[in-house]
């Protein structure tokens, strides 16, 4: 049995036949979404699955253009239990929109505040805000989905009770490896990230 807790089954050419597949293997996958709208539509296909999940989610590079979806996903939130992927990005790909970015943010986790949640979360180049935000507004259960920020932070994010989920890529580089053997083998989850991920 494979735990994954970080997947698009929603981005791949045929997700029908990936789930169906996972479910016959016994495989436990949680798909993220990258909008409420993409959630809206694969929730139905789910239904009678025992071993797939599908989150909420909100990416932070469609926070700017799709910053009306913030009460769709509000209407949402009680239809799972999971959240993912939100986060920030500010990386090079995300910085001009990095203030839309945060205030997207600031919505959903004002939404997710108190409820019985687990968060996948998107920090790329964003590392310390995104936790301060998360401390900020006291989510609980949160995953650090493919964390490639500073191994000093790593303790602080520990401190919370949070967790990293990793992937092969990870193990791949050098960076990727110092980052999970920074990790207590207790607070680490695996994922595949696919089909972003190209070595799964």
């Amino acid at each position: 049995m494979i735990i994954d807790t970080h997947c698009h089954f929603d981005m791949m050419p045929q997700p029908e036949a990936y789930i169906k597949q996972k479910e016959k293997a016994g495989d436990i996958v949680i798909g993220m979404t990258n909008l409420p709208s993409y959630f809206q539509m694969g929730q139905p296909h789910l239904k009678g699955y025992k071993h797939i999940r599908l989150a909420l989610g909100f990416h932070p590079l469609l926070a700017a253009e799709s910053k009306n979806e913030v009460k769709l996903f509000n209407r949402l939130i009680d239809q799972t239990s999971y959240i993912g992927e939100i986060g920030l990005d500010f990386s090079r790909e995300g910085f001009t929109t990095k203030d839309e970015q945060v205030a997207v943010l600031r919505d959903l986790l004002s939404a997710i505040r108190g409820k019985k949640k687990i968060v996948s979360v998107h920090s790329r180049r964003a590392e310390k805000e995104l936790l301060s935000l998360l401390c900020e507004y006291q989510i609980e259960n949160v995953i650090f989905h493919w964390y490639s920020g500073p191994v000093n932070l790593i303790p602080a994010i520990l401190e919370q009770g949070y967790y990293f989920s990793v992937n092969e890529a990870m193990c791949l580089a050098k960076n990727g490896r110092a980052i999970i053997e920074s990790i207590p083998r207790e607070r680490v989850l695996t994922e595949t990230d696919a089909p972003y991920n190209e070595r799964c």
